[in-house]
């Protein structure tokens, strides 16, 4: 039972963190344009669209990325950059769908 509990702790946990990391309105302008586009982008793609610049969509790229909302794959000096749908499903389901 420990382990069960230690379990919806630690789902609990990752929850607030994903909620945290939500609370920021460039970040979830950064997810509504990946949901949008249905494909990899670059940080270069994301922040011309949002007209930000690289650096902030590469900050808040990583704290989208420790909550397991986003993946970066990196390619040389590219970095590409997609949704982690199988958390949005787990933690927020419908979520996507709302944007």
């Amino acid at each position: 039972m420990n382990i069960e509990i230690s379990k919806q702790e630690q789902a609990d946990q990752q929850r607030v963190a994903i909620f945290k990391a939500l609370a920021d309105a460039n970040r979830l302008r950064i997810i509504r344009v990946l949901y949008q586009a249905q494909r990899e982008m670059t940080c270069s793609e994301v922040g011309a669209q949002l007209n930000i610049s690289k650096s902030t969509v590469s900050y808040h790229f990583k704290a989208l990325r420790l909550v397991g909302l986003t993946n970066t794959r990196r390619e040389a000096q590219t970095k590409y950059l997609s949704l982690q749908l199988a958390t949005f499903n787990r933690f927020l389901p419908g979520f996507l769908a709302t944007l």
